[in-house]
């Protein structure tokens, strides 16, 4: 008998993917959770209506379909988020079915810096109360954001360090500091592969290819068949929570104000410069699941070739 899988946000871009890669999969039958059920869906698993605000609701909801793991894909940046997940877990634990939770990050573990960590850390105060099993999962930069809109993906555009459609870069450091960077379809095989394991660790690794931002530009420039607009951020610069505003940075300024924008790539670029976008190869699924191959950079940048 499958196990069922519940993908909270599975309507939206992580989430979506990883509903793609939950249905290539005999072993386990997906449901999704949505706020609001779309009028047309894309992917064959039923979508129910979730009201987080209702916990014991949402326990019966999850029980009634007889879920066992719970996968979080909720976009996180603000309160009321934060309390839908928080909310998610209640329910989850109550629910008598769920044994498994993967809490909503997808990225890097942020520090105190971060203006998330507090949502991000509520999470998981409220998963250690919990008799739950959980994970978090750590997977570097996606990478898909450098050949969009040129390869398959559910990402919105967002230009950090290089612009690829711009030919520009605002590189922190040196360039040469070593990131992590996983296409989201890898994200997905790997969490699908980890509902596996007998057991979780509370971080779990992942990524496609570990390289830096002068590599990612070089491939960038070959792509587009001439030289980028160049410039550094040094350590000061990213202190006072500044760096080189891209070509498409402004179109953003809607969504996050240019001081807020600024602010967290500013901490991103900081954390680059430390290593914190890196991951631990020995303790990564890549070490437990050999056989997944990843997408490269020169795959996904390279579909910029001849636009």
């Amino acid at each position: 008998m499958s196990k069922v899988i519940a993908v909270a946000g599975g309507t939206g871009s992580v989430g979506r993917t990883i509903v793609d890669e939950l249905e290539k999969s005999s072993l386990y039958d997906t449901i999704v959770l949505a706020r609001n059920v779309p009028e047309h869906k894309d992917n064959k698993s039923p979508v129910f209506a979730a009201d987080y605000n209702n916990v014991a609701e949402t326990a019966q909801l999850l029980a009634s379909q007889k879920v066992e793991v719970v996968i979080s894909t909720i976009h996180i940046m603000e309160e009321i988020a934060s309390t839908a997940q928080i909310n998610l877990i209640k329910a989850a634990s109550q629910s008598g079915t769920v044994k498994r939770f993967i809490v909503s990050e997808w990225g890097i573990v942020h520090t105190e810096a971060s203006p998330l960590y507090k949502f991000r850390e509520d999470a998981v105060s409220e998963l250690r109360k919990s008799k739950l099993e959980w994970t978090r999962v750590a997977n570097g930069y996606f990478m898909d954001y450098y050949g969009y809109p040129h390869v398959k993906t559910y990402l919105k555009p967002l230009s950090f360090v290089i612009d690829v459609k711009n030919k520009a870069a605002g590189i922190p450091g040196t360039g040469d500091e070593i990131v992590a960077f996983t296409y989201t379809a890898d994200v997905a095989k790997f969490v699908v592969a980890s509902l596996g394991l007998p057991k979780w660790e509370e971080i779990t690794y992942c990524y496609g290819e570990k390289s830096s931002y002068n590599k990612i530009l070089a491939l960038a420039e070959e792509a587009r068949g001439t030289k980028f607009n160049v410039t550094h951020d040094s350590v000061e610069k990213l202190n006072r929570g500044e760096v080189t505003e891209l070509p498409s940075h402004p179109a953003m300024y809607s969504i996050a104000p240019k001081e807020v924008l600024q602010g967290i790539f500013s901490l991103f670029g900081k954390w680059i410069i430390d290593g914190g976008f890196d991951v631990p190869e020995e303790i990564s699924l890549n070490a437990k699941f050999p056989d997944i191959k990843t997408t490269k950079l020169n795959e996904i940048v390279g579909a910029w070739k001849g636009h």
